[in-house]
């Protein structure tokens, strides 16, 4: 019987509580879940994909079904690669949704057969963003609330 696959893509610059709530309740709905580090080069990343890798592993070491693998170029087709039938996105805020929607369909068109699920983050998790933390990071703030939880 041929395994569940889904892809969870982000930058993880850096990884957040937000982003382990949203993938640990993806990592339930399939046999593998792989978490996709994206190297995108139109963003200017804050911490080396190296660390980034170093991090999302630690965070998720503990999850027998959770694989972290590092990607660039399209995350379709990184999907493909993997033999992926599903792209876990995680939704804050109806400005997610949209922005995340146009994703969607434009990779539906490049693959009818990958599909994009979408998965409500709680309140708790909401407001929170990586580019946020980078910010408040810069500027020596405290982000231990921000940050995943071990």
């Amino acid at each position: 019987m041929k395994n569940k696959i889904g892809i969870f893509p982000g930058s993880f610059d850096p990884i957040t509580s937000g982003h382990r709530y949203i993938i640990v309740k993806a990592s339930k709905l399939v046999d593998v879940l792989i978490v996709g580090i994206g190297d995108n080069a139109s963003k200017k990343s804050y911490y080396s994909l190296d660390q980034r890798e170093e991090w999302v592993q630690k965070t998720f070491k503990s999850y027998d079904n959770i694989l972290v693998k590092k990607y660039s170029g399209l995350t379709i087709n990184f999907a493909e690669k993997e033999n992926a039938e599903f792209i876990f996105r995680g939704l804050r805020s109806s400005i997610d949704f949209e922005y995340e929607k146009q994703i969607a369909e434009t990779n539906s068109v490049m693959n009818k057969e990958i599909e994009t699920i979408f998965l409500l983050s709680n309140k708790k998790h909401g407001m929170i963003s990586s580019s946020i933390v980078r910010e408040i990071i810069k500027n020596n703030g405290n982000i231990s609330s921000f940050l995943q939880k071990k």
